[in-house]
């Protein structure tokens, strides 16, 4: 059992939430489904809860109606090797209407948000040169989506 798991309140979209984010981490299934009953504030039959697990991190969804939205004080940050996975979670996580930001972060078109995050850029900002690192820095802070030749050529000084 993990310790920790993540809790996302969505108005009504649940279920097509964590649709899209098995669609996008496919290694994701749904461990536990729970539904409204009779005299609850939705619906008889609408989901309740859905726990799920996404690359091997659990969480619960829970349709609780519009009293509460996410903010990007809270977010997940997806680590990856290459900048082909960068653009395939960046561009998966945007699809259908999400939204942009700066320095790997963006939010989906449910309100949460993400940081997709190459290993390289934490290996650099972690350089024991910090001339290197601050170089690195700067040139993160031009992206939105992070571009790791990008980072290659601010780290090299070139």
């Amino acid at each position: 059992m993990q310790k920790i798991t993540p809790f996302l309140w969505f108005d009504h979209q649940a279920e097509e939430a964590v649709a899209f984010y098995l669609d996008i981490f496919k290694d994701g299934k749904i461990l536990h489904l729970a539904r409204y009953g009779e005299g609850a504030p939705l619906p008889k039959g609408t989901v309740l809860t859905i726990k799920f697990t996404v690359a091997g991190q659990e969480f619960v969804a829970l349709n609780g109606g519009p009293h509460y939205t996410f903010t990007p004080a809270i977010s997940f940050v997806v680590n990856c090797d290459t900048q082909e996975e960068v653009d395939y979670y960046w561009d998966k996580l945007l699809a259908g209407g999400g939204q942009e930001s700066q320095c790997a972060w963006l939010t989906d078109k449910y309100g949460v948000s993400w940081q997709v995050v190459p290993q390289a850029l934490i290996n650099y900002l972690n350089d024991a040169d910090p001339a290197k690192a601050q170089r690195v820095m700067m040139a993160m802070f031009k992206m939105k989506k992070i571009i790791i030749a990008d980072l290659d050529q601010a780290y090299a000084g070139s």
